[in-house]
């Protein structure tokens, strides 16, 4: 009999604790209407996109890894914010930070940047446009999150 009182608290405790850590989950693009938060153009192919998700916000999309990058170079990424980038292969969100990046000027990409990401390097060597240049994270968007690579 004592020990219902301790089992559902414990349950209350947990269920609690599971909502409170839950990560921002990336929302799907609207390639007819969502505009990219940094230049404004419409993200037409989720190929080459990032997005910035956080509790109680409107996702925020970018057309191109290089306007997340620039934008997070400018603007502070808040405290349960997450910020995505799409495999260009499957077009998945993954964490930015989780990515594996490839700069390949064959592709062309929404504004230039020719920076594309994939999940992990079995996506990246299945993806023919994935034999470009690695880069590391912080090639990509710098030490503290914004962007090196012009």
């Amino acid at each position: 009999m004592t020990a219902r009182p301790f089992v559902f608290g414990c349950v209350a405790w947990l269920v609690m604790l599971g909502c409170s850590s839950a990560t921002q989950q990336p929302a799907s693009v609207d390639t007819r209407n969502d505009a990219c938060a940094h230049c404004r153009m419409t993200v037409s192919d989720v190929r080459f996109a990032g997005q910035i998700a956080a509790k109680g916000e409107e996702p925020r999309f970018f057309d191109d890894i290089g306007c997340l990058r620039d934008y997070l170079s400018r603007h502070a990424l808040g405290g349960d914010a997450v910020a995505y980038v799409a495999d260009h292969r499957t077009k998945a969100w993954v964490p930015r930070d989780k990515a594996v990046y490839v700069r390949n000027d064959r592709v062309s990409t929404p504004m230039g940047s020719h920076i594309i990401a994939f999940a992990d390097p079995a996506s990246r060597d299945a993806d023919p446009d994935g034999s470009g240049t690695p880069l590391a994270f912080d090639e990509v968007f710098g030490k503290k999150g914004g962007g090196l690579i012009k």
